[in-house]
């Protein structure tokens, strides 16, 4: 009497979320269940008689038929890990249980798509590698080109695009770019200059699809110029805002971006601008410790730390090099009289003209209030150290317009020349100190003659 049991063995395989399948002793597909055009994406015809190996990753291959040799030797592999190319080409992670049946010549599989939770953990691990370098790497450009290829394992990405944005001339600027058709995006007119100010504009994510139709005019424009692609940008926001723009660019034909794209990108994208508003805050506690805030010249330890690497390179090469202390006088009257605000302009015209005074290799120093040293290197005669005080006092004899106020300016400069006047720091400081006291003492004397 025929019973529930009697229905045939394949009715109820065929309900099973996991593969079934069998595979002969010449690894041929013999049997599949239904399962298999769900993970593979291939049918049940498709694939009797055609070679499992065919279907196995190509870097997976060589171990995979070394596991089939053990399971046909009679050990079991309960749990063997490999990857397949499903018919769309798309990678699947799966893991099989499988054994030999000696009575009927075949191996005996059962294989779990495990995908899903393969690039779940490949994706924990990338982000977490991502957020490790960006608060470990100090070289920004490294950062980049490492985040690159972290997210280029996980969507198409040959395209990535890193833009900050300049306040002061209110433009934007790449740092980092890799493109296939733009290779200066900073020009004007470029698509990825667009789309990197619209996304910095609204200061929200963008993605260009042609499956998006609140952006569809704007990917119309743009699939005219570069072909049918797909775009994607987050914004960088930190504490200050939003300082630029992260964005990737498909390749026409390749798989486009969505949600689950979009979601990764906003994290990185975070990571990156507390490296990035951490690098830039670093560079001004560095330029504060060496620059003068007023006029942006080096100030005293820069100016040291300079004078002691010339120093070194003149002993080595038997060179000579000069300094000049340049005070300038009545400066306090400035201020009395005008406001320390027309003193704080004429301390930066100062800078600015003892600046064009020299070479690009020489150095401009303020050491506080209206004091300055300007550092000579290379120095053929001792007369070339005179040569540029006269210049320097020339240009600043040219009077000034401040604020309304026309000034004169009367510096008193002192020289200190290496090796006459002394082979180490503090005597090559102290003998430009006094010759430009010297200075001072004798107009003085002479205006009051």
């Amino acid at each position: 009497m025929a019973t529930k049991n009697s229905a045939p063995l394949a009715s109820f395989i065929d309900l099973l979320l996991d593969v079934v399948c069998a595979v002969d002793s010449q690894g041929r597909f013999v049997f599949v269940s239904a399962a298999c055009e769900r993970v593979f994406g291939y049918t049940a015809d498709e694939l009797i008689g055609r070679p499992m190996i065919e279907l196995v990753h190509p870097a997976d291959r060589e171990r995979t038929l070394q596991a089939a040799r053990e399971i046909m030797g009679g050990v079991p592999k309960p749990n063997f890990e490999n990857r397949y190319l499903r018919k769309d080409g798309r990678v699947a992670h799966i893991l099989w249980s499988a054994r030999w049946s000696e009575v009927d010549q075949l191996r005996i599989a059962v294989a779990r798509d495990i995908t899903e939770r393969k690039q779940a953990e490949s994706k924990q691990a990338a982000l977490y590698a991502i957020s490790e370098a960006a608060h470990a790497t100090e070289d920004l450009l490294v950062l980049f080109k490492h985040v690159h290829r972290i997210i280029g394992e996980w969507l198409p990405a040959l395209n990535f695009v890193l833009a900050l944005y300049d306040e002061r001339s209110d433009s934007l600027n790449f740092p980092y770019h890799v493109d296939d058709c733009e290779s200066s995006p900073e020009l004007p007119g470029t698509l990825i200059g667009r789309f990197c100010a619209q996304v910095l504009r609204h200061g929200q994510s963008l993605l260009l699809a042609p499956e998006c139709p609140l952006s569809r005019d704007l990917w119309n424009q743009f699939a005219v110029v570069q072909g049918p692609r797909c775009w994607l940008g987050v914004p960088l926001n930190s504490q200050k805002g939003t300082i630029g723009v992260l964005m990737v660019k498909s390749a026409p034909g390749a798989q486009g971006y969505g949600e689950a794209e979009l979601e990764l990108l906003q994290y990185v994208s975070a990571q990156l601008a507390a490296a990035i508003e951490r690098a830039q805050l670093h560079a001004r506690l560095h330029y504060m410790a060496e620059y003068d805030q007023l006029t942006h010249l080096p100030n005293r330890e820069l100016l040291r730390e300079r004078l002691r690497s010339a120093l070194a390179r003149a002993r080595r090469d038997s060179g000579r090099m000069a300094l000049l202390y340049v005070d300038l006088d009545k400066f306090k009257e400035v201020n009395d009289t005008c406001g320390h605000a027309v003193g704080d302009m004429l301390l930066q015209a100062v800078a600015n003209r003892l600046k064009g005074c020299v070479r690009e290799t020489d150095t401009v120093a303020r050491m506080g209030g209206d004091e300055f040293v300007v550092l000579l290197e290379s120095v053929q005669h001792s007369d070339d150290a005179q040569h540029v005080a006269e210049k320097i006092r020339r240009a600043l004899n040219e009077p000034l317009r401040l604020d309304g106020h026309s000034l004169n300016i009367l510096p008193s400069i002192g020289i200190g020349l290496y090796p006459e006047h002394g082979l180490e720091e503090k005597q090559l400081f102290k003998h430009a100190d006094e010759a430009m006291y010297a200075v001072k003492r004798e107009r003085k004397s002479r205006s009051s003659a």
